[in-house]
């Protein structure tokens, strides 16, 4: 009898309601704004867009050119194009922050990207930035937003897990 009423319990709490995942964003456009922290009229901004999505035509892709020496304010800005009007997917990022991060990586030593914001559980997001200029040169600053990282990590790419929303390497000259 007791297996019977156990066996009822299980199946009366079943629920009938399917659950929905919390899908990947479709992100057509990643626009990183930077001001200079010493001349707030020196501002640049790193820009993707890719309008038709995988395959078709080539995204465009634009860097910039940074004072050496420098600290910039970052912020980041996603949008998906494809609606009209276009959607802001950032609002989406900052209501689900415990579901994503942004990881920077650059291919040399001249700039470093630290984080400037946190989730409700003080990890790391990256919407929000500092970005730290050292000496002269060309380098590769990558951008890359997770879906559902294991947080915390150790803020790379190798112990995020989660699925990749965007990644994008934008040239950077440093002079």
């Amino acid at each position: 009898i007791l297996s019977t009423l156990l066996l009822g319990a299980i199946i009366s709490c079943k629920k009938d309601d399917p659950v929905i995942p919390n899908e990947q964003e479709v992100i057509t456009t990643l626009n990183y704004t930077l001001t200079n922290s010493n001349d707030t009229t020196d501002i640049i901004t790193l820009s993707f867009v890719d309008l038709d999505g995988d395959g078709g035509n080539d995204p465009v892709i634009t860097g910039g050119t940074l004072n050496a020496n420098t600290i910039y304010n970052g912020s980041i800005e996603l949008l998906n194009e494809t609606e009209t009007p276009a959607e802001d997917v950032t609002e989406e990022i900052q209501e689900e922050d415990e579901d994503h991060q942004f990881f920077f990586h650059s291919d040399s030593t001249i700039l470093h990207v630290g984080y400037a914001d946190v989730d409700g559980n003080g990890n790391p997001i990256g919407l929000s930035t500092l970005l730290s200029t050292f000496n002269t040169g060309s380098d590769t600053l990558t951008i890359t937003l997770k879906h559902e990282p294991t947080k915390p990590n150790d803020g790379t790419l190798a112990s995020a897990g989660g699925e990749t929303d965007i990644e994008v390497s934008f040239p950077i000259n440093v002079q």
